[in-house]
C-alpha cells in the first residue's frame, strides 16, 4: 500500500475544489488552524500552569519526596526552588521546540507528515495525562516533548503547501493561522489555568483538561485528511526519487539558517511571559482589573487576547497599505518594525519595576507592556515564518520548518537560564537585561536585511 504521491496537477485539482471554502482560502486551512488551536490549547494550559504548579506545589519539601528522578536533577544543576523550577522550564520548552528537526525529517524521509502528526497528537495525550501522576512529572514531560516534536513542525509546513509558491495569500494564511493560535491561549488560562489555581479544584485537573482537548484536535485532523496537501512519500513499489536541493537553494538555506539565532535573541522577552514574569506578577501585581481580582495565570490570557486583536489589526492595516499604495515593506521590513514596539514593550516591564520599588506593581505598566509587545510580535512571529516557508527548498520543507523553531528552542534555553536570576537580581535591571536582548535583534534583522534582502527580493520577484 503506498501513500500517494503529491503532484503539481494535484495540487492544482485540490485548489479548484476548495481553494476558496475558508475565508478566501482553502478549506485545509480551517481545519488546520481548528487542529492547531487543540494541539496549543493544550500547549499552554501546560505553559501557563508549569513554573506555578513547580513553586507553589510539586517542588515544595513536603510534595517534593514522590517525584521520580528529582533529586538527580537537583544535583545536577545545584539549585533548587524557583531557579530550579525556571530552568527545568527552560529546557523544557526548549527541547519541545528542538524536536521538530527530528520530525520534520522523519516526515519527510519515512513516516509522512499525516502518520506523524497522529503519533505526536497521540504521544501529547497521553503526556498530559501523565501530569496527574505528581511521581511521573518528567515522564510526562518527555513524553509532551516528542509529541510536540512529531506534530508542530508538520502542521505548519501543511498549511505552506496549501498555496502555490506565487501565491500571495501566504502570508496571511499565516496570520490567521496564529489567530487560531492566540485563541487558544485566551481559552488556557480562562480553563485550564483557573482550574489548577483554584481551590476547588487544582492543579491536575487543569492538566486533564488539557489532555482532553489534544484528543479532541486529533479527532479533527482526522476528519480533515481529504482536504489537506497529501504526503510527498512514496513507500514501497512505486516509489519515485524525492526532490533534491538546487544549487539556486542553497543560498537560501543558509539565509534562513543564519536567521535563527537572531529570531531567538528577538524573542526573549516574549518567551519569559511565561517564566520569571508569571511568578513576578504573582507576587508584585495588584492583579485587579475594573475592580476585579484575577488569579496570575489570567495575565497570559491578558496578553494572548491583546495578542490576537494586534494580529487583526496589523494584518488589515497592512492589506489596507497594500491596497492603496507600493509602499509595504517586506518580511523583514517588518520585522524592524516590530523589534521597536519589543524594545518599547520591554521598557514599559523596567518603569513597572522602577515606579513599585517594594510595593505592587500597577496594572497600567504591565497593560501597556502586552499591547506593545503584541504589535511588535504581529510584525514578527507570523511574518519570519512565512518567510521560512516561501524559501524552503520543496525537497527540506518540513525539515525547514523545523529548523525555523531553532529560534525558540535557543530563546527558551537562554530564558530558562535568565529566569533564575529573578530571585537573586535587581527587577529593574532584569527586566532591562531583555530590552538588551530586543535591541540585539533589531541591530541583527538590519544586518540581515543589508546582506540578504536583495537574494529574498529576487526569490519573491
Amino acid at each position: 500500500m503506498t501513500v500517494a504521491e503529491t503532484t503539481p496537477e494535484h495540487l492544482d485539482e485540490a485548489a479548484e475544489r476548495a481553494d476558496r471554502a475558508f475565508l478566501g482560502h482553502p478549506k485545509g486551512l480551517g481545519y488546520l488552524g481548528f487542529v492547531e488551536g487543540c494541539e496549543r490549547f493544550s500547549y499552554y494550559s501546560m505553559q501557563t500552569l508549569l513554573v506555578l504548579y513547580m513553586t507553589k506545589y510539586l517542588l515544595l519539601p513536603e510534595n517534593s519526596g514522590g517525584v521520580i528522578g528529582l533529586g538527580a536533577v537537583e544535583n545536577f544543576y545545584g539549585i533548587s526552588g524557583q531557579p530550579l523550577a525556571s530552568r527545568i522550564f527552560g529546557d523544557y520548552t526548549s527541547l519541545v521546540y528542538l524536536t521538530p528537526i527530528l520530525g520534520g525529517i522523519l516526515a519527510d524521509r519515512w513516516l509522512g507528515r499525516r502518520a506523524a502528526l497522529i503519533a505526536g497528537a497521540v504521544i501529547m495525550s497521553l503526556g498530559h495525562f501523565l501530569m496527574a501522576f505528581e511521581g511521573a512529572f518528567f515522564f510526562a514531560l518527555l513524553s509532551l516533548v516528542i509529541g510536540v516534536g512529531l506534530f508542530k513542525g508538520n502542521i505548519a509546513s501543511q498549511v505552506g503547501e496549501l498555496y502555490g509558491e506565487n501565491d500571495n495569500r501566504r502570508a496571511m494564511a499565516f496570520q490567521i493561522f496564529y489567530i487560531f493560535i492566540n485563541v487558544s491561549v485566551i481559552l488556557a488560562p480562562l480553563t485550564a489555568g483557573t482550574l489548577g489555581q483554584s481551590e476547588n479544584f487544582g492543579w491536575h485537573y487543569g492538566f486533564g483538561l488539557a489532555g482532553v482537548v489534544m484528543v479532541v484536535g486529533l479527532l479533527i485532523y482526522l476528519k480533515a485528511l481529504p482536504w489537506l496537501p497529501a504526503d510527498t512519500l512514496r513507500k514501497g513499489e512505486g516509489a519515485v526519487a524525492r526532490p533534491k536541493i538546487t544549487a539556486e537553494e542553497w543560498p537560501r538555506l543558509i539565509a534562513l539558517i543564519v536567521l535563527v539565532p537572531v529570531l531567538g535573541i528577538s524573542l526573549l522577552t516574549n518567551q519569559e511571559i511565561f517564566n520569571a514574569y508569571l511568578v513576578w506578577a504573582d507576587e508584585k501585581f495588584t492583579l485587579s482589573l475594573f475592580g476585579m481580582q484575577m488569579y496570575s495565570s489570567w495575565m497570559i490570557t491578558i496578553d494572548a487576547a491583546v495578542s490576537f486583536s494586534m494580529l487583526v489589526a496589523v494584518a488589515a492595516f497592512w492589506a489596507w497599505i497594500g491596497k492603496r499604495s507600493d509602499k509595504e515593506p517586506d518580511e523583514l521590513g517588518k520585522m524592524i518594525l516590530g523589534s521597536f514596539f519589543t524594545i518599547a514593550g520591554g521598557l514599559c516591564l523596567y518603569m513597572g519595576a522602577v515606579t513599585a520599588g517594594d510595593g505592587k506593581v500597577a496594572m497600567f505598566w504591565p497593560l501597556m507592556f502586552h499591547l506593545l509587545n503584541s504589535i511588535g510580535f504581529a510584525h514578527i512571529l507570523p511574518v519570519s515564518l512565512a518567510l521560512f516557508t516561501k524559501l524552503a527548498p520543496r525537497a527540506l520543507n518540513a525539515t525547514v520548518v523545523g529548523i525555523y523553531y531553532l529560534a525558540f528552542v535557543i530563546s527558551n534555553y537562554v530564558v530558562g537560564e535568565i529566569g533564575g536570576w529573578y530571585s537573586s537580581m535587581d527587577t529593574a535591571s532584569f527586566w532591562l537585561v531583555h530590552v538588551a536582548s530586543a535591541v540585539i535583534g533589531l541591530i541583527a534583522f538590519v544586518a540581515f536585511k543589508l546582506f540578504y534582502g536583495r537574494q529574498i527580493a529576487a526569490h519573491s520577484a
